[in-house]
């Protein structure tokens, strides 16, 4: 099973797209690997670079609809080579949240007050997250300030993010 723990990068914004998450100009990219490096690039945000900011991190937070745009795999493994394998955020666009599941990682939908109090009390800060999927909880903590915050997850999802994905999954099953 992979790890959804670790550093967490703050994305303060709605609506990012595959096509910012992974430009499309590296869709004839098939590795996790070859896709690492341009996690992220096409983003606009006040604040980030992609360069400095994305490196020794492995979970997101971010707004609503996260995801939103074309479907494509090679969204989350672009965010999968870089070793984040779990995002945090108040929605997801429908193919992006399974292809998530799909891949063996993570996508948690919190309510929108809980993001909220997320960025309000760890953004800027050096904040890790550990997540308990047999519990239902993410357990955020920076600067002696910690948190523990339920999720729900589905049956079917949990059975992929544990087996490692759907191959793993239909492996083990079939």
């Amino acid at each position: 099973m992979k790890s959804f723990d670790g550093r967490v990068l703050f994305l303060d914004r709605s609506d990012i797209n595959t096509d910012e998450i992974i430009p499309a100009r590296y869709l004839t990219e098939i590795s996790r690997e070859a896709l690492a490096p341009c996690l992220l690039e096409d983003l606009k945000l006040n604040g980030f670079d992609p360069a400095t900011d994305i490196a020794g991190k492995r979970v997101i937070v971010t707004r609503a609809n996260f995801g939103c745009g074309s479907s494509r795999e090679h969204a989350p493994w672009a965010l999968e080579g870089n070793g984040i394998n779990l995002v945090v955020g108040e929605s997801f666009a429908r193919i992006f949240r399974q292809n998530m599941f799909n891949c063996g990682m993570m996508a948690v939908e919190l309510p929108a007050d809980t993001i909220d109090r997320l960025f309000s009390a760890f953004a800027g800060r050096e904040t890790t997250v550990e997540t308990d999927i047999d519990s239902g909880t993410i357990t955020v903590s920076a600067d002696g300030i910690k948190e523990v915050i339920p999720f729900s997850i589905s049956g079917f999802d949990a059975n992929l993010v544990t087996a490692g994905g759907w191959v793993e999954y239909a492996d083990a099953k079939f």
